[in-house]
């Protein structure tokens, strides 16, 4: 059965992009039905109209959290997804009771190291790199009502380099994570019969 998905984006939207090339490839048994981006001057917005994917944009000029807050939840509500998934998507994330167990992040580093409110990007790469970390990674986990907490489904480790740079870093941990998404997004959906 194909697996519904909601995608929710901050930035470039690659994570997203290499979720409809394992798609678009049969090694991913799913769909995106609905697409948010968190406000409307990112660049993944084009960059997944480009693909045929249509952006719901949550802020708006003059839009308050609370509103921002309440169409994402109708947009979920309205389409009812089997699976969430947080792509690179820096607000912080509500949870209701319909969504406990089917929403999911993907974090650039190996929690519960390097995660929290600000670590997202090249400031974990940077913080690891300055921590001395001789290994990285990415995790998957299920969404809780912490930053970058709740049960992990997968994580996928690499090797931090003396040489390396929160850039070189990045790329890695993001090949990582371009294998870790969709293998947890099948787990995941095998376990919940979608």
């Amino acid at each position: 059965m194909t697996t519904k998905l909601a995608v929710l984006f901050s930035g470039g939207g690659t994570t997203i992009l290499n979720l409809l090339s394992q798609i678009e490839d049969k090694k991913l048994d799913a769909e995106i039905i609905l697409s948010i981006a968190s406000r409307n001057d990112i660049i993944g917005i084009d960059r997944l109209a480009e693909r045929g994917i249509d952006v719901a944009i949550a802020k708006q000029d003059g839009d308050t959290t609370e509103t921002v807050d309440r169409k994402i939840q109708a947009w979920l509500d309205n389409s009812k997804p089997d699976l969430i998934l947080l792509c690179g998507y820096l607000r912080f994330f509500q949870l209701k009771p319909w969504m406990e167990g089917r929403v999911l992040n993907i974090h650039p580093a190996l929690l519960p190291n390097f995660g929290g409110k600000g670590m997202y990007g090249l400031n974990v790469h940077k913080s690891v790199i300055e921590h001395g970390e001789k290994t990285s990674g990415c995790t998957v986990h299920y969404v809780d009502d912490k930053y970058d907490h709740g049960p992990i489904i997968i994580q996928k480790t690499c090797d931090v380099l003396e040489n390396d740079t929160p850039e070189t870093l990045a790329k890695r941990v993001f090949e990582l994570e371009c294998i870790a998404y969709p293998e947890a997004i099948r787990l995941v959906a095998s376990q919940l019969n979608v």
